[in-house]
């Protein structure tokens, strides 16, 4: 899907920041970039997503906003989500409600890992509209 890539492990942020930058579609490239931290002794988060759901969703933002994600493990330290918003103007706000929607809309279910286990992040899970028995 345009502007959405999907990444096993960790993202490799250069090579992503890189290949957004000389897209050059505007007078800015605004980036958040998400690095796992080291809450819950946890080493690291593992993520598993619906891709068909998640193309659905992103659909609405694919005009205006890049994204990159991670799929599986990555460790404390290492990123697993990029987002940047290309624009004439400061958008700052966009990036915001990018996220936001992101946080409680995205198909992406997050489980710590723990002692090399995956344990669901339910504490820091939202339900998503529609999904029946998912949360």
């Amino acid at each position: 899907m345009k502007n959405l890539e999907l990444y096993n492990g960790g993202l490799p942020v250069k090579e992503i920041f890189s290949k957004w930058y000389k897209l050059k579609r505007g007078g800015m490239l605004l980036t958040f970039v998400g690095i796992v931290r080291d809450d819950n002794k946890a080493t690291g988060l593992s993520f598993d997503i619906y891709e068909p759901m998640l193309e659905a969703w992103f659909e609405k933002w694919s005009d205006k906003v890049l994204m990159a994600h991670s799929i599986g493990d990555v460790l404390v330290g290492e990123t697993s989500f990029m987002c940047g918003v290309y624009s004439k103007h400061r958008e700052f706000q966009l990036v915001e409600e990018f996220v936001e929607d992101f946080k409680a809309n995205a198909p992406i279910w997050k489980y710590d890992i723990i002692d090399g286990k995956r344990v669901f992040a339910k504490d820091r899970s939202k339900k998503l509209p529609n999904s029946g028995i998912l949360i």
